[in-house]
Parts: C-alpha cells; sequence; structure tokens
C-alpha cells in the first residue's frame, strides 16, 4: 500500500525523518517494502524567471536569459511555443538529472545529464524544463501535462529547488500489510499507527455534511444474500455537477497511483485511499426500478463492467442489481450500465460491507483483480463502512459538486459499529511477554491506539474499537503492547515448562532414519512427492467405485485439478515418478518414498483425518523381478526385528497371480506385486515394474528394539536338502511356517526350487528347501539330523499333505 507523508502528516504532526518513520513503522509491525522520494531520480533543478526571450530567425527557437537568483544567469536557447518574458520556469542548470523522452515527448525511457551545448550557434547553459522531463502529469500539477514548459507560480522565488513546489521532495512509503490488520490498509489506518508511535494526538477526517429535506421517492434497497452483505449503505446525491476534482485531490490520487476522472469518481476512489473503504456511484437515471437489490447472481447471467469486459457470473458471484439486472459486481468492478456521466445529475453513493471469501473467489474465478476487491479480500470493517459513507458526503459538499439529500438507508444484520468492551488480565499480559511492563506504559499505549483503558487491581478494562476485529483476548492485548511498548524490552527466557535437553532424535526419528538407510544400501533413491494428487490417479489404479481409497479429502482451493484431493495412497506418485524416469530414459531404478496418507474419518470431514505413516517402494529393469520387491519386505521386516508372512493378495492395479499381501501375525501391514500389464501400458512402461506399500504406523509399537546377541556354538551347522511334492495351491510360506514349527533347532529354511513339469502329476508342484540345523551344547550326528528331518516329513505329511519327492 502506498502512502505519501504528506498526506500522512495531514492527521499527524510528523516531526522525524521519513528514514525515521520508516524505522518506527517496522518497530511495531509494518515492513515497509520501500521508501523513495517522488522526484528521486531528478536534481539540480530550480526556478527560472525569463528576463529576455528573442526569436532566433528561421527556426521554431528562442533565445531566453534566464535569472537563477543566487545561482546566476544563464543564457538558454528553448524550442517551446510558450516560452515568454516575465514568467518563470523550471530550469535544469548544467550537471542537472531530468527524464529522458521518446519522439512523442510523453513516454520517459529513462534520464539523462544537462549538459553545456551550442543550437543554432548559440551557446546554451541549461534547459527549460516541461513536466514530462520532471516526471509528472496534470493530476500531479496543474500545468504539468501541457505539451511545453511547466509554468510556475508567479511567487516562486528565482533560484529556489522547484521540488518543494512541485511537491517533488514528497516521500512514498510503501507498506506491507499483514492479513490480520485490514483496518490498517488505508492513510487514515496507518495515521493512526503513526500517531500512536510517535506518541501524537491524531486528526480526524471530517465527516461533517448537512442533509437538507430532498428524498428520493419510492427509493429502497433490499439485500436478498446477508451471509454475504451484512451492512449495505446507501446515500443519495442530487443537482450533481460533473467537473474536475480540485488539484490537492488529484495529487493525491496521483501520488497513489490513480488518475483522477470527475469529481465524484475522485471522491469514491479518494475515500477508497483514505479510508480503505471501496465505494461505488451509481447514476440514479440508470438505476430502473428506483430500488438497489443485492443478491446472489443467477446461473448465466451477464454483466458488463465499467472497462468494458462482459462476464458470465453464477450462484456464487453476488451482484448488485436495480429492478431488472446486475449493475455492479458486488466488491469488484460497478457495470458499464450506471457509470457517471457527464450528463450525470443524481448519484446513488454505495458503501457495504462484503466477506471477504465471497470476493476473493469471485475475483479468481472470473480473472478479475481491482482495488476494490484487493481491499475486500483482506477485510473491510462495519464501522469503516459507514464512516466512509459520512466522508464522502462532506466531500461532496466541500467540493460542491452536489447536494445531500436526506434519503440515508443502511440495510443490516444487527452488527454494532461501537465499541465492545473487554477486561484482560494485567498479568496473564506480562505473562505472555515475559516482563513487566509497568502499568502507565500499558495506559499510555492502549490511549493512543483509542482503546480507552482503565486500570483497577489487575484488571484492565479496554473498549475495543469496532474496526480492530482482530482483538479477541488477552494475547492480542499483549501483542498491541509489545509492538508500542518495543521489542527490544523483551529479555530471552525459557517458557515455564520448558526443560533444557541434549536435544537429539525422537526413537520414531531414529528408526525411520535408520530404515532408510538400510533402503538407500540396497541401491535405492529416495522420492518426494506432494501430499495431494487427482482423481485420475485413483482411475489409473482401477480402484472400484466403493473402494476406501476413493474415500478422499478434497481440497477447498485446489492449484489445479492434478493437486485437487489429500492422497490416501503412495502407489500413484510413485508410479506416476517411475513413469517420468522410463520416459526420460532411466530404464531400470530403485525408488522409495516415506511419507503419510490422509484417511477421513468421514466425509465430509467432522473431525482430522488419520495422518498415517506409509513406505512406498518401486523397482524397474531387467535385473528386477517378484522376488526383489520381496526382498526390499524382507530388508524392512529385517531392520525392525520382525518377521513377515506373505498371503496371495489382490490389487485391481496388480497382476493377479504377482500380488501378495504382507502380514505381521494376523495383521495386514502392506501389500506388493507386479504392476499390470493395463496399468503398465498406460503409463507407457517399457520395462515391468514391481511395487510394495506398508503402512509404518502399524509397524511404530516396534520401533526401538534392541537386538539380541545369540552367542555362536561352538559346533557346525548341518544342512539338509528336501524336494517335496504338494498340491498347487499350498504356498510357499505355509511350508516354512510347518518345517519351522516341526523342530526348534531349525536356524533357516529356504526355497531354492520350484518345479512344474512331465514327471509329477498335472495338479502337484514340486518346491525343494534348504533347511538348516544349529546345535545348542552339543555336536550335530547324523543320526540327530534324520530322527528331526523324518519329524518334518511326517508334520508335513499330517499338516499339508506333502510327500518327499522320489
Amino acid at each position: 500500500m502506498l502512502a505519501p507523508l504528506s498526506w500522512l502528516k495531514e492527521y499527524v504532526d510528523i516531526d522525524v525523518t521519513p528514514e525515521e518513520l520508516q524505522k518506527k513503522l517496522f518497530s511495531c509491525g509494518f515492513e515497509v517494502e520501500e521508501l523513495y522520494q517522488v522526484g528521486k531520480d531528478i536534481s539540480g533543478i530550480v526556478v527560472g524567471l525569463v528576463e529576455t526571450c528573442e526569436p532566433i530567425e528561421g527556426t521554431h527557437l528562442h533565445l531566453t536569459t534566464i535569472n537563477a537568483g543566487e545561482k546566476g544567469t544563464f543564457q538558454v536557447c528553448c524550442g517551446a511555443d510558450n516560452v515568454e518574458a516575465g514568467k518563470k520556469f523550471p530550469l535544469a542548470l548544467v550537471g542537472a538529472t531530468v527524464y529522458e523522452t521518446e519522439k512523442d515527448h510523453v513516454t520517459i525511457k529513462g534520464t539523462a545529464t544537462i549538459k553545456k551545448g551550442k543550437l543554432r550557434g548559440y551557446e546554451s547553459d541549461g534547459m527549460l524544463c516541461s513536466g514530462t522531463e520532471l516526471g509528472i502529469g496534470e493530476d500531479f500539477f496543474p500545468g504539468a501535462g501541457y505539451n511545453g514548459l511547466l509554468v510556475l507560480p508567479d511567487d516562486a522565488e528565482p533560484g529556489a529547488d522547484v521540488k518543494p513546489i512541485l511537491g517533488l521532495d514528497d516521500w512514498i512509503f510503501d507498506i506491507s500489510i499483514t492479513a490480520n490488520r485490514p483496518d490498517c490498509q488505508s492513510i487514515f489506518g496507518i495515521a493512526r499507527e503513526v500517531a500512536a508511535v510517535l506518541n501524537k494526538p491524531l486528526k480526524k477526517p471530517d465527516i461533517n455534511y448537512h442533509e437538507t429535506e430532498v428524498k428520493k421517492d419510492g427509493f429502497k434497497v433490499t439485500v436478498e444474500a446477508p451471509e454475504l452483505c451484512p451492512r449495505y449503505v446507501s446515500h443519495y446525491i442530487y443537482d450533481v455537477k460533473i467537473g474536475p476534482s480540485p488539484a490537492w485531490m488529484r495529487r493525491r490520487l496521483a501520488l497513489c497511483g490513480m488518475n483522477a476522472i470527475s469529481n465524484i469518481v475522485d471522491i469514491t476512489n479518494y475515500v477508497l485511499l483514505e479510508m480503505g473503504q471501496p465505494m461505488h456511484a451509481f447514476d440514479e437515471d440508470f438505476l430502473r426500478g428506483n430500488e438497489i437489490v443485492v443478491r446472489r447472481a443467477h446461473a448465466g447471467e451477464h454483466i458488463v463492467t465499467l472497462d468494458e469486459q462482459d462476464y458470465e457470473m453464477n450462484e456464487n458471484n453476488l451482484c448488485i442489481c436495480d429492478g431488472v439486472g446486475p449493475v455492479a459486481l458486488a466488491g469488484v468492478m460497478g457495470g458499464l450500465n450506471s457509470e457517471i456521466r457527464d450528463t450525470t445529475k443524481g448519484v446513488v453513493f454505495e458503501s457495504a460491507k462484503f466477506m471477504r471469501d465471497n470476493i476473493r473467489k469471485t475475483s479468481r474465478a472470473l480473472g478479475k483483480r481491482t482495488d476494490a476487491s484487493a481491499k475486500y479480500e483482506k477485510g473491510v470493517d462495519e464501522y469503516t463502512t459507514e464512516m466512509a459513507m459520512r466522508r464522502a458526503l462532506h466531500l461532496v459538499e466541500e467540493l460542491g459538486c452536489g447536494r445531500v439529500s436526506s434519503t440515508h438507508l443502511d440495510v443490516n444484520t444487527g452488527n454494532s459499529i461501537t465499541p465492545r468492551e473487554m477486561t484482560v488480565s494485567i498479568q496473564k499480559v506480562n505473562g505472555v511477554l515475559g516482563i513487566q511492563v509497568p502499568d502507565e506504559e500499558i495506559l499510555r499505549i492502549m490511549k493512543n491506539l483509542d482503546f480507552a483503558p482503565e486500570i483497577d487491581g489487575d484488571s484492565l478494562k479496554l473498549q475495543v474499537p469496532a474496526y480492530r476485529t482482530d482483538i479477541e483476548n488477552y494475547p492480542d492485548i499483549s501483542e498491541e503492547v509489545i509492538r508500542m511498548y518495543g521489542y527490544d524490552h523483551i529479555k530471552p527466557t525459557l517458557l515455564s515448562s520448558a526443560k533444557v535437553t541434549a536435544g537429539g532424535l525422537t526413537v520414531k526419528q531414529k528408526t525411520e532414519l535408520s530404515l532408510k538407510r538400510r533402503l538407500c544400501a540396497e541401491g535405492m533413491y529416495e522420492a518426494m512427492h506432494y501430499s495431494f494428487f487427482s482423481p485420475a490417479d485413483l482411475d489409473l489404479l482401477r480402484l472400484p467405485a466403493d473402494d476406501p481409497w476413493r474415500q478422499a479429502i478434497p481440497i477447498l482451493n485446489p492449484i489445479n485439478e492434478d493437486l485437487s484431493i489429500m492422497r490416501t495412497t503412495l502407489a500413484a506418485s510413485m508410479l506416476r515418478a517411475v513413469s517420468r524416469n522410463q520416459k526420460a530414459g532411466n530404464t531400470e531404478g530403485r525408488l522409495f518414498e516415506v511419507a503419510k496418507r490422509f484417511i477421513p474419518k468421514s466425509l465430509p470431514l467432522t473431525d482430522y483425518p488419520d495422518e498415517r505413516d506409509t513406505l512406498c517402494a518401486c523397482v524397474w529393469g531387467d535385473g528386477e523381478s517378484f522376488f526383489t520387491i520381496k526382498g526390499i519386505a524382507d530388508v524392512v521386516a529385517e531392520s525392525l526385528q520382525l518377521h513377515f508372512d506373505y498371503v496371495p493378495g489382490k490389487k485391481p492395479f496388480l497382476h493377479p497371480y504377482q500380488c501378495a499381501d504382507i502380514r505381521l501375525g494376523e495383521e495386514t501391514v502392506g501389500y506388493l506385486g507386479t504392476v499390470s500389464y493395463e496399468v503398465a501400458g498406460e503409463l507407457n512402461f517399457q520395462k515391468k515394474a514391481y511395487i510394495l506399500e506398508m503402512d509404518l504406523q502399524s509397524l511404530e509399537q516396534y520401533y526401538g528394539r534392541k537386538p539380541r546377541f545369540t552367542p555362536l556354538s561352538k559346533f557346525p551347522d548341518e544342512k539338509r536338502d528336501l524336494a517335496l511334492v504338494m498340491d498347487k495351491k499350498v504356498t510357499c510360506a505355509e511350508v516354512e511356517d510347518c518345517i519351522k514349527g516341526s523342530v526348534k533347532n531349525i536356524a533357516d529354511v529356504k526355497l531354492f526350487d520350484v518345479y512344474e513339469g512331465a514327471q509329477i502329476a498335472a495338479d502337484k508342484k514340486s518346491m525343494a528347501f534348504t533347511i538348516t540345523f544349529r546345535p545348542t551344547d552339543e555336536e550335530l550326528t547324523d543320526k540327530m539330523v534324520d530322527s528331526w528331518v523324518n519329524k518334518i516329513l511326517r508334520k508335513l505329511k499330517f499338516m499339508l499333505d506333502i510327500d518327499l519327492r522320489a
């Protein structure tokens, strides 16, 4: 927000330099992004009195003698058509800097340094300047828009610096207003803060005006959407005389980057800047039906705004209508059909509070951002809505551009615009700050901020101004006190419940870091994806309509459709990452990600979702297989000192015969498998991919387990290979569990061969295992091992109907 120093001085007697004021604003919570002097790029320009002016024969030039007071008298060649003896103009001395213009003498292309020169054989010691060469226009100073020399006032002293005369010595504060301080998005709002921080009295804008007895008969205002417009104020002005605004108003608008249009329109823009309240003026002759209706737009309804752009609206857009149709897009821009014209004789002023979220959505949806919408998006309070209307009516009288009728309509939802009472504990206020601020300082600060404070023991009684919608409780009061008292008073201390510790990682952090390092040791690289994905990702996984993974949390304001829902699985993001890698020529690779999935307890949300830590890993390439990804799962189990079982599973995006659920006891903690041909084809995979997803939240109870050391036996292990014949439905895991449960001395069981063929029955298969027996306190003998093998075979036959292959 741009705030000219000269405008701020109208409300506060500022007796510090602009640089000091910048620091004080920063100290009380306002970042001045830039501070610059209006005429920062020009220098060495003084008042020059033309004493003689003679035409140079055969040219359009004049040879002049310029009196620059104490600077001396100079001869200057000038080609302007309005140069004349006895008049005063800006004189750029040799060495001065001015703006350099294009051939059209209007467009500025940079700065130039004035040098001593010669024109048509005559010496020229400087240059007389136009408004463009000083970087100002007609709105900034009368006459500056003329394509010729800028005529200075008759009382200007020759040789004096022109900057103070033209207002080029003014300073502009470009202030960043935070979202919690919408009351400061105006010149007067900043002035309130300046007065408080400088401990100076605040001069308020004049809001007095006189109503006549004239009324606009039958005029009415109806608000059909009070949830979007809690307050709508309108007032009728008659006997309007459209014309230019006075120079002081045009100049202030120009300082803030606005062009003057006409007195009535300029008043609305002036109030926008001064009070922070967007306003609009309707030509009464074009308000059909003698009424205003504030309602939601109808689907497909159109409006042509003041910039002649046509917009199609929907039920989410709030519009201002007359008795027939829309005449303004609420909070954004007025309609072309009710604009102020040179022939306007009657005006209806509008000042309203529109809900910030609705204006923001409308502005974004229609791609229409204006100064008004920017104010409304941060928030406009109802107190300012009323005060701004009064200020506008005062300016109408002050400028003499109309008469104020007695037709004043204020439609609201009953919200008060008077200060609200609040009582807080001084002890709690100081407790937040960690210091003891003297009571008299608290009183001074809160009085300067217009809170009308009173102290009764530990109680601080306040009257919170209606424009301070950010004040809710004692922590907010603590913030107000310390930003004015000074943050340098705060002494670093620990919170009352804080402890000094050695720091370090938690058990969870240590375990996950160890797991990541183990996976990296297996040749894997860590990937990171957004926590959002697209509904198309769920379609990619071929999930049925009733699948729990489809119950994803939608984002209210997504960046785009591809990031519109919270992810319920990491698989989709990982598969798309593999696709991007393969398209880039990485035909083999290993990736993993440890991140959260967001599982809602119900939709729409009534409580926070369950955020579950999850591991997703994927491998692809010629050297990878289903057993590679199973090995990755085994690495996870080993790192946590667990044992996983693998049972046939089913996922719609995995190969039906190469998919397994990962079990820990009776609980399913994940799945793994080969990506199906259909999904691989849609993603244009060049190589097969194998994926794993595991719920780490279910395993967190096993984090931090200490490894147990088992002494090595003095005696060697014994191994036996068994080729077993069984039904095809019997799984490897079932066989391994049965073997391990037969004899306690078994250290390991490994599958090394699977055979199906002519040598065994068609409904059978052969699986060969290596069984390792480990001795305890005595050396193993062949007899002992043979007895254990027989015991294993008997149990396999009894439990699974498995025979030893002949």
